[in-house]
């Protein structure tokens, strides 16, 4: 789900580094005539919850910082979420267009990127108006993107795909608890509800919280990252998925927890702004069970410290909640 490029913890060893990396690293620089290609500084990347991910400081013969790259090492397990190949060529795509890093190199484990010269968000920084307009423009820039993948809804096959895979890998107590049984028929009420012949389909991001945007503060440029969950869905559940991470910090002692009194709520002045929010307001109901699915999975197959299963329990509590005020003539059922 994310990673988060701040609260660097300086480590002068390559240790971290599997040794097809290393290789491949000292392959690249070697061709850089300014660059040590025998003295890599490896500094861990904090707050990852699928990859590890490592800046990697070149230095000259001398000492001196002279590039800077990244690397990410693909976490096990999380295969289940996405399709690694399509992620890949996402990656390249967006590149191409001039909307992410480059892709410098890959091996079987991960892959070396160019590093940007830019800071990653911080939860608050979602609460300046300025801010929150660049995201809305770049956002709006990325969702019009031309993509080579499949340009249809993904969103409510790979909900059915994950609650399998939840039924697979939960015990039955969890599978009682966290109500498995229920989703499917929740799912296809949803589509049924959402699915609406205006609806825009673009190219969405899917997992737009702060720590995948960066933001170049010399030029006020943003830049979003990782692309992992990204496919065409409703632009309205792209917003939609924004506007809950916005309970979210993960940089705080308690990451697992969700503060809904964050979650943006200002008041339509437009009746197509009207339409959409409202869209965006039903749409949450299917970030809910998206990432609530995503925590169940994650706890059996990640081994990440976080709690997963608690940050689930939130997510489902909140469907359950909102799911009889968001949608008309729903039935209100108790929450988790």
């Amino acid at each position: 789900m994310m990673a988060v490029i701040d609260d660097i913890l300086t480590n002068n060893s390559e240790s971290h580094l599997p040794g097809e990396a290393k290789k491949i690293l000292k392959s690249l620089v070697s061709s850089w005539s300014d660059v040590d290609s025998n003295a890599l500084q490896v500094i861990p990347i904090n707050g990852a919850m699928t990859n590890e991910v490592f800046q990697i400081n070149l230095l000259t013969k001398t000492g001196e910082l002279q590039h800077k790259v990244l690397v990410r090492l693909y976490g096990q397990g999380v295969d289940i979420f996405f399709n690694r190949d399509d992620e890949i060529q996402t990656f390249e795509c967006m590149s191409k267009h001039g909307q992410g890093p480059r892709l410098l190199a890959g091996f079987s484990k991960g892959r070396i990127e160019e590093f940007i010269p830019a800071r990653t968000l911080s939860a608050g920084d979602l609460k300046d108006p300025e801010i929150s307009a660049l995201i809305a423009a770049k956002l709006r820039e990325f969702n019009d993107l031309d993509m080579p993948s499949p340009k249809k809804v993904h969103l409510w096959n790979k909900l059915r795909n994950w609650v399998k895979e939840a039924e697979s890998l939960c015990s039955p107590e969890e599978t009682k608890v966290f109500r498995l049984d229920a989703l499917k028929e929740e799912i296809l009420e949803l589509e049924r509800e959402l699915s609406r012949d205006h609806q825009l389909v673009g190219f969405c991001h899917n997992d737009l919280h702060y720590a995948n945007i960066m933001i170049n503060e010399e030029t006020r440029s943003i830049t979003i990252i990782d692309y992992e969950y990204a496919s065409y869905n409703p632009v309205a559940y792209d917003l939609a998925n924004h506007f809950c991470e916005m309970a979210s910090n993960y940089h705080s002692k308690e990451p697992h927890i969700l503060d809904y009194s964050r979650y943006p709520g200002n008041e339509p002045s437009d009746l197509e702004v009207e339409h959409l929010l409202k869209d965006i307001e039903k749409y949450t109901l299917a970030c809910h069970l998206f990432w609530g699915l995503w925590g169940m999975i994650s706890e059996h197959v990640n081994k990440i410290d976080f709690k997963y299963m608690e940050f689930s329990r939130q997510r489902f509590q909140q469907y359950w909640l909102q799911k009889s005020t968001l949608l008309e003539n729903s039935g209100a059922s108790p929450p988790v």
